[in-house]
């Protein structure tokens, strides 16, 4: 590996693999784009506290009126879609290892998010092998053999998926790059390291560089992106426009922001996606500090939950509006091998998901894993004709604002939904911190997101003194006590295995965050020291 630019540092060993990933000329562009835009980002962060505090005294989120005009003006029009981005009915999503990649390539799925986001555990192997593997699968030269000698490559037909990646939120740092002494914004290390080896190769193919855009707040947050585009595209010559970015709407505050998230990316715009369990997710952490907006158990909250279902009306209705996609969301459902009958009702929970979905107007949707492709393609093949849906304007939909912020929800709150969190949030949590960021957990796919609901609705609880279905008050006290009773299950399955385990770890990270004071942002950055390389020889 050459010498770094001036003011760039690595603090971690690059691994053999990854030595020509971060040669001079790609971390001299990377600091590039930190410099330019990282002050904004900066800005941006610091905009969002104070959003919070403005909606823990009361003011609760609505439609701005300063950009009203975007709106109501019906001419302007996003992006027409992109090669390898007009038929998008099943995309499937994953992290970023290597027999991962390829698994989800070969899937028959008509596209594929790479994710070094939700999905992937932000080690510094697992990063900078995952930009190895970006670069070898647009190379259309990635290949893995197993310890057990089995072989993985690409389909030899070539009709593998057109590969999108999904960077780290605005929120996140990579702290194994220090730029001019402070760590890198993660968001630009994984777009522009992405972007440099990849973007010339990606229209060599027929395809594109192609983002998706995670847990974005506001319109000002999209304009960063856009702006880092077109600054990224500019400097290497390419034609501005080429690179597409599908948002994620996943935060509640983007929900109200959806025709000028948009507006702001139009040439670069390639439609809104409903993540939908972030979006749960920013619910509870958003209107955290008010007693009627306390959700029942995971489990109780579904797409027909009143906030839900305003929340994906108006999105297909405004993708739509604007010339764009309208991606549905992933069932956490996934195959279970030894149990036909739980296996038989897993996937017709999948199958009502999907056909609620293509029902509705969506273009496309997410699964997580490569067995359900064929289930979902086949629903939106019978009820989606042709390659999206745009031309169901959705005109009948008129969504408020208090529709946006309406929990109604039916359920309840059982001591075992109690457990079942604190059961999901360890074992995500100790996953994680082993460097594995998706993790089957009863029979479900668990990332960074739905491990998000599970403690965030613990400290909603906590906070708000909620009482359970047989009546018992939820405390610190009484959560704390049913922590315990858990990990001790835990132990007692582990046996002489569970000193091996990041358990008692998880549990102290678990604890402080159940605890209905001070709300830590995401699991992802409480966690993220304990992850980092302990190497820090200056390369």
């Amino acid at each position: 590996m050459s010498s770094l630019p001036a003011g760039v540092q690595l603090v971690a060993p690059v691994p053999d693999q990854a030595k020509d990933i971060f040669s001079r000329d790609a971390l001299q562009f990377v600091a590039t784009l930190h410099r330019t835009f990282n002050p904004t980002r900066k800005t941006l962060l610091l905009k969002r506290q104070l959003r919070q505090q403005e909606l823990d005294a009361g003011k609760l989120p609505d439609f701005l009126p300063e950009t009203k005009a975007i709106r109501d003006d019906a001419t302007w029009r996003g992006a027409k879609p992109a090669p390898g981005l007009v038929d998008r009915r099943v995309e499937i999503t994953g992290p970023v290892d290597r027999k991962m990649v390829i698994n989800a390539l070969n899937a028959g799925a008509a596209t594929f998010m790479a994710d070094f986001e939700d999905s992937t555990a932000p080690t510094w192997e697992n990063v900078a092998l995952g930009m190895v593997n970006m670069r070898d699968a647009i190379h259309r030269q990635i290949a893995f053999t197993a310890p057990n000698g089995k072989q993985y490559k690409l389909r030899e037909d070539g009709k593998v998926a057109t590969l999108l990646v999904r960077p780290r939120g605005w929120h996140m740092d990579e702290k194994h790059l220090l730029i001019d002494g402070e760590p890198c914004s993660a968001s630009i290390f994984d777009f522009a390291l992405y972007f440099y080896h990849n973007a010339w190769k990606s229209i060599e193919i027929g395809q594109g560089p192609y983002f998706y855009l995670p847990k974005m707040e506001s319109h000002l947050e999209a304009r960063l992106w856009n702006d880092i585009f077109n600054q990224a595209q500019d400097t290497i010559g390419m034609p501005r426009g080429t690179i597409r970015g599908t948002v994620l709407i996943e935060t509640i505050l983007a929900a109200f922001e959806m025709d000028e998230i948009i507006y702001e990316l139009r040439e670069h715009s390639s439609g809104l996606n409903c993540g939908r369990w972030d979006y749960i997710f920013s619910y509870i952490k958003k209107m955290r500090a008010h007693p009627q907006f306390v959700l029942p158990q995971r489990g109780d909250v579904t797409m027909t939950t009143p906030f839900m279902d305003a929340y994906v009306r108006l999105l297909i209705q405004t993708c739509h509006k604007r010339g764009v996609h309208a991606m549905g969301g992933m069932a956490a459902q996934i195959p279970i091998k030894d149990n036909k009958a739980a296996n038989d009702a897993a996937m017709a929970k999948v199958r009502a998901d999907k056909l609620r979905e293509v029902k509705a107007g969506h273009d496309g949707t997410w699964v997580a894993h490569p067995d359900l492709v064929k289930l979902a393609k086949a629903v939106f093949d019978e009820h989606m004709p042709g390659p999206h849906q745009m031309h169901i304007r959705r005109e009948d939909v008129v969504v408020s604002a208090a529709d946006l912020i309406n929990p109604a929800a039916q359920g309840s709150i059982t001591e075992q939904a109690i457990r079942t969190n604190l059961n999901v949030a360890l074992l995500y949590t100790e996953a994680w911190l082993r460097g594995s960021g998706c993790v089957p957990i009863h029979n479900l796919m668990e990332d960074a997101a739905t491990a998000e609901i599970s403690r965030s609705q613990l400290w909603q609880w906590v906070r708000h003194s909620v009482r359970t279905a047989e009546g018992t008050l939820v405390t610190p006290t009484y959560v704390n006590a049913l922590l315990e009773d858990e990990v001790a299950k835990l132990a007692a399955q582990y046996g002489a295995k569970f000193a091996q385990t990041k358990i008692p770890q998880a549990k102290v990270f678990l604890h402080a965050m159940v605890q209905g004071r001070e709300f830590p942002e995401f699991i992802t950055t409480m966690c993220y020291d304990s992850i980092t390389s302990t190497s820090k020889a200056r390369l």
